[in-house]
């Protein structure tokens, strides 16, 4: 039980570290989830998935570009530039 306890701290902390850098709540919830509570996977795939965003991809093309190229951020751009 202590190691559950001390797990579910840990994914606290990571997800109030990435609410702390200004993302939403849900996306972060959801970012942990995809990439198996992997912070930095997370951090990762946020960061690029606000960049996409605000160069005007919609968000769930940009989801599933994200997740197929591995937050790759070059070979994710032409992915979407392709669309």
């Amino acid at each position: 039980p202590d190691c559950l306890l001390l797990q579910f701290l840990s994914y606290l902390r990571a997800c109030d570290r990435l609410l702390k850098q200004g993302y939403e709540e849900g996306q972060v919830e959801e970012a942990m989830e995809m990439f198996q509570y992997s912070e930095k996977k997370a951090a990762e795939f946020l960061h690029l998935l606000a960049q996409f965003n605000d160069m005007g991809f919609q968000q769930n093309e940009i989801k599933e570009v994200l997740l197929l190229c591995g937050n790759q951020r070059e070979k994710a751009l032409e992915e979407l530039m392709m669309k």
